[in-house]
């Protein structure tokens, strides 16, 4: 996930993997002494910002053993794996991470009676190695809640882009349909519902004058919308608000009822199925998230 990602928070790999924050605490120690993870705490003008973790160089040769590969052709360099700690774009990477680590938190603690999972999670790099000659989304997910799938690319807003650049990616994600024949949602999630009523009057002007809207289903949603009293709030809660309802009338949805707002988007398949609609996340499966915690204690797989 640290390759994948590049750089997770300990309260991010806390929820993608261990029961408890102190378990995840010893055993990252652990790793950071072995040399498996290296770590760093940027600086914030008010608190203490969490630990915040990359790949280290024994870490890059454990998951280059495994595929059979050496180091260099797994891509990594430590200089670069923890040149993420200067970025200007450290802020952004941890907020989709978090978003995504979100997720998988909720599918770890359901409700009563909920299934939840998250079936796949790109990177931007991996988006972009993809789909970069046509739109650099900042990541692919695929969610799976009372039986009902739904695929999507995230453009995660920060509050400091200008709108306008957003609306214009639309374009982009327009191409890539028409080139995979394949209508993926867009997922846009904005920190404050002020913005998100901005966001939405842009992207539906920009929308609207594609050739083919339908093509490119959009859904809106804010951070301030979530429940800050709920013990595990995520993306998957009743806050998005699709930009054309067809028809329907608008309101709210948790993240699996959103292909119920357009009857147009068939559900994508799975591995097993034949025909029927197609999926990016066929077209090159991507390393599965941690899955859901189970009566015997957190997953023993992959890290």
């Amino acid at each position: 996930m640290l390759h994948e990602h590049r750089v997770l928070t300990a309260h991010q790999i806390t929820a993608l993997a261990f029961p408890s924050f102190r378990s995840g605490r010893m055993r990252l120690r652990e790793l950071f002494q072995w040399g498996v993870v290296d770590r760093f705490q940027p600086f914030v003008s008010v608190g203490t910002a969490p630990m915040h973790y990359v790949l280290a160089p024994a870490g890059a040769a454990v998951l280059a053993a495994e595929d059979g590969l050496d180091v260099k052709e797994l891509g990594y360099r430590h200089d670069r794996a923890f040149g993420v700690a200067h970025s200007l774009r450290l802020a952004h990477i941890v907020g989709v991470n978090e978003w995504f680590t979100a997720l998988v938190d909720h599918a770890r603690h359901p409700s009563p009676g909920e299934h939840a999972t998250l079936d796949a999670w790109w990177a931007e790099a991996r988006c972009a190695r993809h789909f970069g000659d046509l739109i650099k989304p900042d990541a692919y997910g695929r969610w799976t809640a009372q039986g009902q799938t739904v695929e999507f690319f995230l453009e995660y807003d920060f509050g400091t882009e200008v709108l306008g650049k957003l609306t214009g990616k639309l374009t982009g994600y327009a191409a890539l349909a028409e080139a995979t024949g394949i209508t993926t949602p867009l997922l846009v999630w904005l920190p404050t519902s002020r913005r998100e009523a901005t966001a939405r009057r842009l992207l539906h002007r920009a929308w609207r004058e594609l050739d083919d809207p339908d093509s490119v289903p959009v859904a809106t949603a804010a951070a301030e919308l979530l429940n800050p009293t709920a013990e595990h709030p995520s993306p998957a809660d009743e806050v998005w608000l699709p930009l054309d309802n067809h028809g329907a009338t608008p309101a709210r949805r948790a993240l699996h009822q959103l292909l119920t707002a357009w009857p147009h988007v068939p559900p994508p398949v799975t591995d097993d199925e034949q025909g029927g609609a197609d999926s990016l996340a066929l077209m090159a499966p991507a390393p599965a998230p941690m899955p859901p915690a189970t009566s015997r204690g957190p997953s023993t797989g992959r890290r």
